[in-house]
């Protein structure tokens, strides 16, 4: 009877990871993770519905670590190892400040900082899906993966790379730096969680890295294609320096 009640609530924490998954695939339809700042229409997501996703997010993971006979364990749903957590998590997330300026920096040419008011829901964006992703991927799926006896390499692989797609950051006009970004996210988170026996370490410096993104380019999660920010926008609707038009107020005080 045990043995059955064991295997029956192992299923069923395969079937809540599935609906991790598949909560992970309709993030876009939410308006979070990357696409915290529109929806697929084009409209800023709304709080009821961002929240909702969070909402669902958290509580199938609460769920795996009831129904799961040893999710800390198996599925590394705790913090392992506390101080190698905290050492491995700010290591991740200084390396994650390092990266998030230099593509900032290639891009933009600068830190584009973004406006104030966008700070509390990119924060809330930040780690908010970063406890989600590393609790679905570099926790339940990773610790499962394990268990089912997969080489500990290619497990870390598999789930990176499924992590990866499913952000859709592969997709057709997306930038393919943030797609490496995003299975360098995996593949360290993978490592780490494995390294420290929790998922601690991996959700700090996913969130940190998160974050320091947002500051660095001005974006949750996905940057828009080249010549379509808006100051390029501007940019391109002004003459060229030097040129001076005519009739323009510039103009004119510059002549009196």
């Amino acid at each position: 009877m045990d043995e059955f009640v064991i295997l029956a609530r192992s299923l069923i924490s395969i079937g809540l990871l599935l609906l991790l998954v598949m909560l992970r695939l309709d993030a876009e339809k939410f308006g979070t993770a990357e696409y915290y700042e529109a929806t697929r229409d084009g409209e800023r997501p709304k709080l009821r519905r961002r929240v909702a996703w969070y909402v669902i997010g958290f509580g199938l993971v609460i769920a795996l670590l009831y129904i799961h006979p040893t999710p800390q364990r198996d599925l590394y749903l705790g913090s392992g190892s506390r101080l190698q957590a905290v050492l491995g998590g700010i290591t991740y997330g200084i390396l994650g400040i390092l990266v998030a300026i230099g593509f900032a920096t290639y891009r933009y040419h600068r830190i584009r900082f973004p406006e104030l008011w966008s700070y509390p829901g990119a924060l809330l964006n930040s780690t908010a899906t970063a406890f989600i992703d590393e609790a679905t991927f570099r926790g339940a799926l990773l610790g499962l993966l394990l268990v089912a006896g997969v080489n500990p390499t290619l497990a870390n692989f598999a789930q990176a790379i499924l992590y990866t797609l499913t952000t859709r950051l592969a997709a057709p006009g997306r930038d393919r730096y943030l797609l490496l970004l995003t299975l360098g996210i995996g593949l360290l988170g993978g490592w780490l969680t494995v390294a420290t026996g929790g998922i601690a370490a991996a959700f700090l410096g996913h969130s940190i890295t998160r974050f320091a993104f947002f500051l660095c380019t001005g974006h949750a999660g996905q940057t828009k294609p080249r010549a379509r920010e808006p100051e390029e926008i501007e940019k391109r609707r002004r003459p060229p320096e030097g040129w001076r038009v005519i009739g323009s107020r510039e103009s004119s005080s510059r002549e009196r």
